[in-house]
């Protein structure tokens, strides 16, 4: 597998597009929805992401992304861009940094797919978890700026930015469960996997009791925020594809997989000491989110984790299956799909 430095440039700027589609019809429909728009636009594809393809649209006067369904066929459910739409749409003047959205578009006849338009936010993206590039004494900000921004959406009222409809409230882990075992069940092309196959056993019967309601993104990582230039606060946070309705410490146990994850695989500290390298223990990090949300503490915390993995392992599977049939959107989809049976391995690990 590759190193930090390798995933950084494989998934850093853009390039060709590799997702084609008629720029001449997508530069007619801009002209007619996105206010202020002025032709020409060149388009390029950022190398990054590894769901539905992210171009950058470049004007006389601005800069854009466009977001697309991949092209070919999908699962069902899968890849809605219309609801990553909505909920950056709904968050706005929220304490959750998000990209303003310009324009949606639900019609499949401009590029093949739907899509949206969303500012350029200029700023950097770590792909290192361990933050090496920065300076040892500025690292646990940074830290404590994703805390904060992970607290301060999990205590948006869903209902009063008008995402009450946005998920079914409760039950959260017994849907999902069902949701990410389907999908790797119905996968054929990908195969199976006794070890993923024992958690889909093992899951549903370990299910702690009580339950939450939250908004929550789905796919939290450092990776996915976008930092000012020069200061640790976040601009926006990105890819909102799983978002959804469910149970925040769920979410939040999903994000702190940074602790255990390998860096190989997405960006993790992979075991190092988090001290020795300038970062809060994953202690201090609980605690911290804790005192945001007006916890006590988490319990179950492993059931948290052997659940977040299995399901990063279920979507690995799906980029695995993805690959095989020739639609995969990110040029270092194969690597990812290699990497299921590890994290299948590592959710089996938390039992």
């Amino acid at each position: 597998m590759a190193d930090n430095a390798d995933i950084a440039a494989a998934n850093s700027g853009v390039g060709a597009m590799r997702t084609l589609f008629d720029v001449g019809a997508l530069e007619s429909w801009l002209e007619a929805h996105l206010d202020g728009f002025r032709g020409p636009i060149t388009v390029e594809q950022f190398k990054g992401g590894q769901s539905n393809p992210t171009y950058r649209l470049t004007t006389p006067g601005a800069r854009y992304v466009l977001r697309r369904k991949p092209a070919g066929p999908v699962l069902k459910g899968a890849h809605d861009v219309l609801r990553e739409a909505r909920v950056q749409q709904a968050l706005a003047g929220s304490d959750v940094p998000v990209a303003r959205i310009h324009a949606v578009c639900e019609d499949e006849s401009i590029i093949g797919s739907p899509f949206y338009i969303m500012d350029m936010v200029e700023g950097r993206v770590f792909w290192d978890a361990a933050l090496a590039d920065l300076p040892m004494g500025e690292r646990a900000a940074c830290y404590d700026e994703t805390n904060r921004v992970i607290a301060a959406m999990h205590s948006v009222d869903y209902g009063a930015v008008g995402l009450g409809d946005y998920g079914r409230p409760g039950n959260y882990f017994a849907r999902q469960i069902k949701r990410w075992s389907e999908q790797y069940l119905s996968d054929e092309l990908a195969g199976r996997d006794p070890v993923m196959d024992e958690l889909v056993e093992w899951l549903p019967r370990a299910m702690p009791e009580g339950d939450e309601t939250a908004i929550v993104h789905g796919d939290y990582r450092i990776d996915n925020v976008i930092f000012h230039p020069t200061e640790p606060r976040i601009l926006a946070v990105l890819d909102w594809e799983l978002s959804t309705l469910g149970h925040p410490l769920a979410d939040f146990a999903y994000h702190a997989m940074v602790y255990s994850m390998p860096p190989d695989i997405v960006a993790g500290l992979g075991g190092a000491d988090p001290v020795a390298l300038g970062l809060p223990t994953l202690e201090d990090y609980i605690a911290a989110y804790c005192r945001r949300t007006g916890r006590a503490g988490i319990d179950n915390w492993n059931f948290y984790l052997a659940f977040n993995y299995f399901r990063l392992a279920a979507i690995f599977h799906g980029i695995k299956g993805r690959v095989l049939r020739g639609n995969a959107s990110n040029a270092q989809a194969a690597q990812r799909a290699g990497a299921f049976p590890k994290l299948a391995r590592l959710a089996h690990s938390f039992i």
